[in-house]
């Protein structure tokens, strides 16, 4: 008798173990999916860092050899490496000022007044982000030729404010029709200027969604290769350099830029998710 119940004691342990695992396993799907989506977009990061600190014995760095620390002491030890790195960073950031001054006007013209031709602009916005990148590029590169431009450094600027302006036009507009009108209200009642209105009031509520149209504008900006390829002339850019570099080999330095700037970019968002919850805090 007591082999049996241990027997039946055994055997209903065993069915309970599949049932708890299949519990335990549908309450923590979201997080298993979430960490295993994270682990494969920052994957390609971990190899580009890993293999900055490669020695490799060719051109190309494409296969681990040994551990050197060399492109780190020297990062601009390529010719014309940094030169393409500055200038993509100039130019990235003239394009979101740019971008982020012009996005952030026709934001609130489209979120806060009426005009015939609304519906119009509304749709010529969407048009940059809907249209494959190459024939926005072949456009410009016409329009550039056609005007007797001389391609370089300005048509570079010009195209990268072009196609940044639509996402930043989304991130504001967005940002601007949550906001609560009877706040500016309230202001006027206390006496506050139109001026007053919108720097103390309009402007700190809407900057969220400008700061996130001019961080998405920026990276859009240095990113950039298709629409910078058909409108640089000679110019070189850091993707241009990029690429042109993988024809001919792929330096250690380009991996070790690539390390730094994913740093950075990582304690930027570290930064600005502390300093949102310090404010919750206080």
């Amino acid at each position: 008798m007591a082999v049996h119940e241990t027997t039946e004691n055994a055997k209903t342990t065993a069915a309970r173990t599949p049932n708890r695992g299949l519990r335990w396993l549908r309450r923590h799907i979201i997080t298993i999916a979430g960490l295993c989506t994270l682990g494969y977009l920052i994957l390609p990061n971990i190899v580009v860092m890993v293999f900055s600190f490669n020695k490799p014995n060719g051109r190309f760095n494409y296969q681990w050899q040994r551990f050197s620390t060399d492109a780190w002491s020297d990062p601009c030890g390529v010719a014309d490496l940094c030169g393409s790195l500055g200038l993509s960073l100039q130019i990235a950031l003239w394009a979101t000022i740019g971008a982020t001054v012009l996005g952030t006007m026709i934001a609130f013209a489209l979120a806060r007044y009426r005009f015939r031709a609304r519906s119009g602009v509304n749709t010529l916005i969407f048009l940059p982000m809907a249209m494959p990148e190459v024939v926005m590029a072949a456009s410009l590169a016409t329009l550039f030729l056609n005007m007797g431009i001389q391609f370089g450094f300005w048509t570079i600027l010009i195209a990268h404010i072009m196609f940044c302006l639509s996402f930043v036009v989304t991130a504001v507009k967005a940002r601007v029709m949550s906001m609560d009108p009877r706040l500016e209200q309230a202001a006027q009642d206390l006496y506050a200027s139109p001026v007053q209105t919108f720097l103390r009031v309009t402007l700190p509520i809407a900057a969220p969604g400008i700061a996130s149209g001019a961080l998405l504008s920026f990276a859009l900006s240095f990113d950039d290769f298709i629409i910078t390829n058909f409108n640089a002339g000679s110019t070189v850019t850091f993707p241009m350099f990029v690429w042109g570099s993988a024809q001919r080999g792929t330096p250690v330095q380009i991996n070790v830029i690539g390390t730094a700037m994913f740093l950075v970019a990582v304690l930027c968002v570290v930064v600005g998710q502390l300093a949102g919850k310090r404010r919750k805090r206080s």
